[in-house]
């Protein structure tokens, strides 16, 4: 029934990739300097139950945030507050995204605190690569783990209680300039590069736009001849990046995946003439426990030691495969299908081709 499954599957994306689709223009490729900013910070999360840090460093934190404010903690004086936990800020902000905006921040715990449930994130500065502030964070998690132990040690875990989400928890301070406005140009950068497509793309722009608006630059990159006026480009990227372009043909690949035995074969694949034989193999591991009982006078423990029987056979069933010259992937399919062979099989049927030269495609085990 498995085998059964993946071969439609294949004969699925077979159908699929038999005919010729178009794709937009803002499905395949990105805008130049139109990106996202990853932005990070050191914060510390107040009101836990009793499950925040034991560590020095965010004792040192809750010193330093008092200290600020006025209140002077005597030297060697130990708060030992449990109430509290040294954290690990980050965020993504968005392209264009503007002073006063609201954005989504993760926080995780840096230290040994056991959940970050209840807590609230003081106000936290997030920083992007180059040292400047562009947000800051604060408000109450959204812990979706939970983490309980009882007086006598056992302990249930849900999901990660060490990790929480602020919804709109932090107020965008600095725009970052994505210079999109500037230049006579409109760099499009396509999301798997490829010659085909490249060429399909600058052609697609040419027939909707006029002669000469885009030329590729390598394999990756297209460049558009744009407005300079900001309003005028944006309806000009609106108008580009709904123009549908004929990506080009993938190169011929399998993947396989050797966790869930799930195969997936690109329509350009073809196997030169061969014949390929596969018996089948059966691998048997019994295992059981022993009991060692030492002499009644000899001072010993009775200990458990494990015993494992590993038993090889063969059935002697084998199945030959034999493949004319070009043969595709249907037929591939059909030859896998009719002997009824499992995932297994099928993998063991393309290293085999792979090793001898007949496979004319890239093989890619994960």
């Amino acid at each position: 029934m498995y085998s059964r499954k993946i071969v439609i599957f294949l004969t699925i994306l077979l159908s699929w990739s038999s005919f010729s689709y178009a794709e937009r223009v803002k499905d395949i490729a990105d805008v130049g300097g139109v990106r996202s900013n990853q932005l990070v910070g050191y914060g510390l999360v107040v009101g836990l139950n009793g499950s925040g840090d034991k560590t020095p460093f965010a004792e040192q934190s809750l010193l330093s945030m008092l200290n600020k404010f006025g209140i002077k903690v005597p030297a060697g004086v130990k708060t030992n507050s449990k109430n509290i936990a040294a954290v690990a800020v980050h965020a993504e902000l968005p392209a264009f995204a503007k002073s006063g905006q609201k954005i989504d921040i993760t926080v995780s715990s840096l230290g040994n605190a056991k959940s970050l449930r209840g807590g609230t994130l003081l106000l936290t500065p997030l920083k992007g690569v180059d040292g400047n502030v562009y947000a800051l964070g604060q408000g109450n998690l959204v812990v979706g783990g939970l983490d309980a132990s009882g007086a006598d040690g056992s302990r249930i875990t849900i999901n990660v209680p060490s990790v929480g989400r602020i919804p709109d928890g932090a107020m965008v301070e600095r725009t970052v300039n994505t210079g999109f406005d500037l230049g006579n140009t409109i760099t499009l950068n396509l999301k798997d590069a490829d010659f085909t497509t490249a060429t399909n793309l600058v052609n697609a722009v040419n027939k909707e736009l006029g002669a000469g608006t885009a030329s590729a630059v390598d394999a990756e990159t297209v460049e558009v001849m744009a407005p300079r006026l900001p309003n005028q480009r944006v309806a000009f990227l609106s108008l580009l990046e709904n123009i549908e372009v004929v990506p080009g043909e993938g190169a011929a690949r399998i993947i396989v995946n050797s966790r869930t035995g799930t195969v997936v074969i690109g329509q350009n694949v073809r196997v030169s003439p061969a014949a390929v034989t596969h018996g089948g193999l059966t691998v048997k591991i019994t295992e059981s426990n022993e009991v060692s009982q030492p002499n009644p006078f000899a001072g010993g423990n009775t200990a458990v030691t494990p015993n494992s029987v590993v038993d090889v056979s063969t059935n002697g069933t084998g199945r030959m495969f034999k493949f004319p010259q070009g043969v595709s992937l249907n037929d591939i399919v059909q030859a896998v299908n009719k002997v009824g062979a499992a995932p297994g099989d099928l993998v063991a049927i393309l290293e085999a081709l792979k090793q001898s030269g007949a496979l004319k495609a890239d093989l890619m085990i994960i």
